[in-house]
């Protein structure tokens, strides 16, 4: 017998489950993360060539989210739900190899760009590393080695979001995993050929590029076994395809705003003359613990929450909608309150604990400690963001988040510049933290509005 609290619960329960897969893969991933985060730290430390790695990685993962990841998040999970709701099998199809092909073509120009454009785009992102010939040319070196990532790990996000639009969900909660070990596994044949520090750097880039095609040949055949294939499109003026780009274009800049909160997040940190040497490589570390919470439990709830939402918007069941919207969000505070003051408390325990040892010494725990505690004073309103952002891209409305990510890209700029004189790299973190806690609050307002009347248990 069914009551009309039965398919609530019934979605609930579903989405708890499909959160706990996602979030057993993003758990590996995390804890394969450590190791080789220990691993780096071990023999790489917070010097020149640690830095010369992270900002040459970081390069074309500022990128990636902006064209990949920001992708199937705003616009190709709704979209194609729609479409397998409203549409055949055929058009679905279409659909999606229009998209794709798009992908590829846009993918394979920047990437050519981006590998003759590296020694302009390293100066702009670290100007500290000029000053340093040998550093700049090393990261130069790498950025050039890394960038075809970028083309290997969009079109891996590309298919997680048909994926995750079929709700299939173990390939990409595990296909992370994939790049951890290749990368893990660079270093320890790079240790056993008993490589220099330098040429272990250059390994590891190699194994970025090695574990961007296991990824990318995972999740390929993940969709092989669900019936989805890649051919040719009949025609690249999809409706789908433009309904996708209509959903992304705003979604693109909206990823761009991030983007620019990492660089100047990147550029302060460059600037050891302000705020000491080693920030760029303890902001790298500190955001790797916070991103261990945030990612197993934020992540996992955010990606489960997106086709649920969306499906359940495209049957206009804004009682559901709610229901199922706070019924996340609870969950997820649940966790990360207690989590993130925790991480505040112990930050230096933790972090001495995790990466003190070989070349990470006690200065770079001091400095790598300090952004964790101020770091960890945002984590649950960066979680809560996930989830609320998610709401938004099921509703297809790409340009609330983003103006709301606008503003607060200002806010992130003018405190970088007022807190890291007198909190040295922590006043970094802190100026994110503080920015983070103001994009949540504009965004459970705006979605306030956006549904009606305020969300509530009651809703």
């Amino acid at each position: 017998m069914s009551t009309d609290k039965s398919k609530p619960l019934h979605k609930h329960h579903a989405l708890l489950k499909s959160s706990g897969i996602v979030a057993c893969g993003v758990l590996a991933s995390r804890m394969l993360g450590f190791v080789r985060d220990v691993v780096i730290a071990r023999f790489l430390g917070t010097g020149f060539l640690a830095e010369a790695f992270f900002v040459a990685q970081r390069i074309p993962n500022l990128l990636r989210d902006m064209v990949g990841e920001g992708a199937s998040n705003a616009a190709i999970v709704p979209v194609l739900s729609e479409y397998e709701q409203k549409k055949s099998k055929e058009e679905w199809q279409e659909c999606i190899n229009a998209a794709l092909a798009w992908g590829v073509i846009i993918l394979g120009i920047i990437t050519l760009l981006g590998i003759f454009a590296a020694p302009w785009i390293v100066r702009l992102m670290a100007p500290g590393f000029a000053r340093e010939p040998g550093e700049l040319q090393i990261t130069v070196d790498l950025t050039r080695i890394m960038f075809p990532y970028l083309i290997l790990i969009a079109l891996t996000a590309f298919q997680t979001g048909i994926l995750y639009s079929l709700n299939a969900f173990f390939a990409p909660a595990f296909g992370p995993c994939l790049l951890n070990l290749a990368m893990i596994l660079s270093v320890l044949v790079s240790t056993l050929l008993s490589w220099q520090t330098y040429q272990l750097a250059y390994a590891l880039s190699v194994g970025v590029l090695i574990g961007g095609v296991w990824q990318l040949g995972a999740q390929w055949e993940a969709l092989r076994r669900r019936g989805v294939y890649w051919k040719m499109p009949l025609r690249f003026n999809h409706e789908g395809a433009r309904q996708i780009g209509r959903l992304l274009l705003p979604r693109l800049w909206g990823s761009a705003v991030y983007q620019i909160n990492v660089f100047v997040d990147t550029f302060c940190a460059s600037l050891a003359v302000i705020v000491g040497a080693g920030g760029i490589a303890a902001i790298y570390y500190a955001n790797r613990m916070i991103q261990f919470p945030l990612g197993v439990f934020g992540y996992a709830l955010s990606s489960v929450a997106l086709p649920s939402l969306s499906k359940i918007a495209q049957e206009g069941n804004m009682i559901l909608f709610r229901s199922t919207l706070l019924f996340a969000l609870r969950n997820l505070m649940l966790v990360l309150i207690p989590t993130a003051v925790c991480m505040g408390i112990f930050s230096k325990w933790i972090i001495h604990t995790v990466f003190q040892r070989g070349a990470f010494d006690a200065y770079s725990t001091m400095v790598t400690s300090q952004v964790m505690f101020f770091a960890a004073l945002g984590l649950p309103f960066f979680g809560a963001s996930r989830i609320l952002v998610s709401a938004f891209y099921a509703l297809q409305d790409t340009k609330t988040p983003v103006k709301i990510a606008t503003v607060c890209l200002l806010i992130n700029v003018a405190l970088n510049a007022i807190l890291m004189f007198p909190l040295k790299v922590g006043g970094i973190a802190l100026a994110s933290s503080i920015a983070g806690a103001v994009n949540c609050f504009l965004l459970w307002k705006h979605l306030n509005t956006k549904l009606w009347r305020p969300l509530g248990p009651k809703g």
